[in-house]
């Protein structure tokens, strides 16, 4: 049961963990090519009534994700009148959301303490707050692993109908949110069902199983649509590809000082020595009390749940070999979880642990604020800046200074594809002529890893027309130039 002093010391860091996802988001979204990609596929529901049956791709050619990110996050793009900022300012909600279900599964699987530093780890982690303002379908994964933690300990209390929440959250993670590693949760899962087997039965199996197949329905008739495109491109991804195979130690020790650093960096995100000793102590004193905490069901849940990935991710060597930190975005609230119950652990040996812990959270409020700080009050006006911001003033500097009916825009982005802009253009009743006409508007953003084919594109458009007038937003040129 929660104090008075407990509550409303819960609402005021869930506020401050709202307040950090929302500020200056304005300015300061990231909007490019995939944020561009979403956009324009929206749009072209709201404005012409196209459905559709597969949402975002994933970083493997020919496999696609299911439509349910786009369904999710088009109301609020509605809502706006088509402007970004909405559906990032509700997917933060989400964030804080599930930094609730943090607090409730810390309390309850351990103590109070547990889950109020859980819910100071969610809402004031760097990076756990960086996740939470990007608009991209990885984003809503913090509050679903919040959620199948919350079913799977609903089953392991007994209760059969956590196996209706686990099959719709698995569908929705496997199918349409998740980055990549959530593969693992089936393995998890399997394991799981084996433990927890005396709760499953003939009538909960088949309506697991039919909420499952409804999170993948839309993906199964596109396949079905399009000679099973999807299916063979998994069969190539997984078997002529050896995306899984025996991994070799170095490739092992390198997955393992990813999962170091990925996992680290959620407590700190500077890494300074201090705060390296601090968090080395800490671990060191949670694993010498691991064993009373493995007595609980709901760290059993997690520890089955990070061994899945960090021991799978191992043998999985597909996508030529990249692997994104925010591929494991899946797993950073339950290894917040984890971390967040052996703290509360510590909290109960006497003063000592007392202190120690207090210290801790002051070294990590002063490591992350101070980063957050910096980044959130971004003015967005440096020469290497980039956000909704700096595109805003270059779309606006064209639109204004249009005096005839027909022009063209020309635009040059890293990685070539300018999604972004044909949104924002199009969002703002900016439409160019078809046809090729005097006035031409060049824009442009840096591109410092292929400076020499910016170059080159610069070049052509010197050779296209004159400049006349120029203006510079952050990271962003805009050229009114007349054809030859």
């Amino acid at each position: 049961m929660l104090t008075k002093k407990f509550s409303i010391l819960l609402v005021l860091i869930l506020i401050f963990g709202f307040f950090l996802r929302v500020y200056n988001i304005e300015n300061t979204l990231g909007f490019y090519f995939d944020q561009g990609r979403d956009a324009l596929i929206i749009w072209d529901l709201w404005h012409n009534g196209n459905l559709f049956l597969i949402g975002p791709t994933t970083g493997i050619a020919g496999i696609f994700r299911g439509p349910f990110y786009y369904y999710l996050i088009a109301p609020f793009y509605l809502i706006g009148a088509g402007n970004p900022v909405w559906p990032s300012v509700f997917l933060s909600i989400t964030t804080v959301v599930a930094s609730f279900f943090g607090f409730y599964l810390g309390k309850k699987i351990h103590s109070n303490t547990a889950g109020i530093i859980m819910a100071v780890f969610s809402s004031v982690s760097f990076n756990i707050v960086m996740a939470s303002r990007w608009l991209s379908n990885p984003t809503p994964m913090l509050l679903l692993s919040m959620l199948l933690v919350f079913f799977m300990l609903v089953v392991a209390e007994g209760k059969k109908w956590g196996w209706y929440g686990i099959s719709t959250v698995l569908g929705l993670s496997l199918f349409s949110f998740g980055s990549a590693s959530e593969v693992f949760y089936l393995l998890a899962i399997f394991i799981f069902a084996i433990w927890y087997r005396k709760t499953l039965d003939k009538k909960n199996i088949l309506i697991s199983l039919f909420l499952l197949f409804l999170t993948v329905s839309p993906l199964l008739l596109f396949d079905f649509k399009n000679n099973f495109l999807i299916t063979n491109n998994i069969k190539k991804f997984i078997l002529e590809d050896e995306s899984f195979k025996l991994a070799t130690w170095a490739f092992s020790t390198e997955k393992i000082e990813m999962y170091k650093r990925v996992f680290g960096s959620l407590i700190f995100h500077g890494k300074e020595p201090r705060e390296m000793f601090s968090l080395g102590a800490i671990i060191t004193l949670i694993i010498y009390y691991f064993r009373d905490l493995l007595r609980l069901n709901g760290v059993k849940i997690l520890v089955l749940l990070l061994s899945s990935v960090t021991i799978g991710l191992i043998f999985f060597q597909g996508n030529e070999g990249n692997f994104y930190d925010y591929y494991l975005t899946g797993y950073y609230m339950i290894f917040l979880l984890l971390f967040s119950i052996g703290l509360g652990e510590i909290w109960n040996k006497k003063i000592f642990g007392k202190v120690l812990i207090l210290l801790f959270l002051f070294l990590f409020l002063n490591n992350n604020l101070n980063v957050l700080k910096f980044k959130l009050t971004d003015n967005v006006e440096s020469s290497g800046s980039i956000a909704l911001k700096s595109e805003m003033q270059a779309v606006n500097w064209i639109k204004n200074d249009i005096r005839v009916s027909d022009f063209n825009i020309d635009v040059y982005v890293p990685p070539v594809i300018s999604y972004s802009y044909d949104y924002l253009f199009k969002w703002q009743g900016v439409n160019q002529s078809d046809k090729m006409v005097p006035l031409l508007y060049t824009l442009y953003e840096g591109d410092p890893n292929n400076s020499q084919r910016l170059k080159e594109w610069l070049k052509r458009q010197d050779g296209y027309g004159k400049v006349k007038e120029k203006a510079q937003f952050g990271g962003i040129s805009v050229e009114r130039r007349i054809r030859y």
